[in-house]
């Protein structure tokens, strides 16, 4: 069977504690990982400094150099994984035995971290706003100077999407080490984007990945100087008030139309659909919601049906776009919060079909589901599921701002500049697209959420005489 083992400053440790995997299609245990108790984790970040020092030894140009050839060697090359040689086409199956995506997404997904890697310094320039980036290396550049919160960056990793990694991936060429618990599904993104860095000629000092329960995920964050945390608002509310921990929760993505769009709505349908449906909607940065001032109801069955070509596939089809759960009883009970919902007066759902669980091979499957709002008030108007659902709320654009709540990713289609201005005053939107951008179509320059150059490092007055 295959073994994943704790790296312990970059060198492989395996574990009396191992913990199991199964593969999601056929239920047999797949993959053994080794388990790091709170003892082992809080022993090894004594040594933080020393993580830190292994990168600071490098000039930030050096690091850039390292990131642009680890992209590619972490596309290409045949990498580590414990005592077995992975390929590409490995870990495209091995990825996807454990989350249910299907390899086209896996594949996807893998082309971003690439072009995250590749791309590394223009994203330092959008991180930083174009400062100097001499400045990490001598500390000042002109009459900035910035120093290091942190010497580690500890970061509690999801399962559901690859993609997320591209997040934590630029603190290597911020200098900061990085502490990783990965994902019990998906261990396989970390430890590859790992052993492809440490190949391309960065420190082993300044990688730990741990796999862990709970007390070890909340050790990582409690001992490393900085945190970002992934997870469901029961698991990030822990960390709400802790300013050390960037917290990556739901995303609550909504595409708006203004009312000089609304009668327009039918040319924007695809960009509407691809923000709902991309990636199989696992991403924060899809849309869980429609606003409209008009036409509610007939977006919402013009988008139903488009999204009912959607349809369980095989894992290898090309053509696959929707991913199954891991556990059949997570499926079935968010698709009975959805019923209940819909009980409520003011909603319905506008996609027809037999059932929204699909049976396919041995995969549970939700199918993709657009409910019609007629308000905000409504129980399902802001809520987020791990599949393509969305629901088309009708709300006056004069009440909109003030009613969508937290949205990670707000794509406002209008051109009515007063609209505009008070979207870019709202407190409400983390990311802002003007215009028929997909929610989920995302530029290396600029961090869709958070800015990790201003989590890991703090700005200092400064003058020379």
């Amino acid at each position: 069977m295959l073994h994943i083992p704790i790296l312990r400053r970059g060198q492989p440790y395996r574990s009396v504690e191992i913990s199991h995997t199964a593969n999601m299609r056929t239920g047999e245990p797949f993959v053994e990982i080794s388990q790091a108790n709170v003892g082992l984790i809080r022993r090894d970040l004594l040594k933080q400094a020393e993580s830190r020092a292994a990168l600071d030894a490098f000039t930030t140009a050096q690091l850039l150099d390292i990131c642009r050839r680890a992209a590619d060697i972490f596309a290409n090359d045949t990498l580590p994984l414990g005592d077995t040689p992975q390929t590409p086409q490995d870990y495209v199956e091995q990825l996807s035995a454990t989350t249910g995506l299907p390899y086209v997404l896996v594949r996807n997904n893998m082309a971003k971290i690439r072009g995250v890697m590749a791309e590394m310094e223009q994203v330092l320039r959008g991180l930083t706003r174009g400062v100097n980036l001499e400045v990490l290396d001598r500390g000042f550049s002109g009459g900035l100077s910035y120093f290091p919160r942190a010497h580690t960056l500890g970061v509690v990793l999801p399962s559901n999407s690859p993609g997320v990694h591209s997040l934590w991936i630029p603190a290597v060429a911020l200098k900061t080490s990085l502490v990783l618990k990965p994902g019990s599904a998906e261990p396989w993104t970390p430890f590859r984007v790992i052993q492809a860095l440490m190949k391309a000629g960065a420190p082993p000092e300044a990688f730990h990945f741990y796999p862990s329960d709970h007390a070890g995920a909340a050790e990582i964050l409690r001992g490393s100087g900085r945190g970002m945390v992934f997870g469901d608002v029961s698991t990030t509310k822990l960390y709400a008030s802790d300013p050390r921990i960037e917290i990556h929760g739901p995303g609550f993505s909504k595409v708006l139309l203004g009312d000089d769009e609304a009668d327009n709505w039918e040319r924007h349908i695809d960009v509407i659909a691809a923000s709902i449906a991309d990636n199989s909607g696992r991403s924060c940065v899809n849309a869980s919601g429609v606003w409209t001032p008009r036409h509610a109801a007939a977006i919402a069955d013009a988008l139903a049906a488009k999204l009912s070509a959607i349809q369980p596939k095989p894992a290898d089809d090309p053509a696959a776009q929707l991913a199954p759960f891991a556990d059949p009883n997570v499926a079935k009970r968010i698709s009975a919060m959805i019923d209940d919902g819909l009980t409520d007066p003011g909603a319905r759902e506008a996609t027809q079909r037999p059932a929204r669980v699909a049976e396919l091979g041995n995969c549970t499957y939700l199918l993709p589901s657009i409910v019609h709002c007629e308000s905000p008030e409504h129980t399902l108007a802001n809520r987020e599921f791990l599949f393509p659902f969305a629901a088309v709320v009708e709300c006056p654009q004069s009440e909109m701002v003030e009613r969508i709540g937290p949205s990670l990713v707000v794509t406002a289609i209008t051109k009515d500049e007063n609209f505009k201005r008070q979207l870019l005053n709202s407190p409400h939107v983390g990311r802002l697209n003007f215009g028929p951008i997909a929610t989920n179509r995302i530029s290396w320059d600029q961090p869709h959420e958070g800015n990790l150059f201003e989590h890991l490092y703090a700005r200092r007055a400064f003058q020379v005489a």
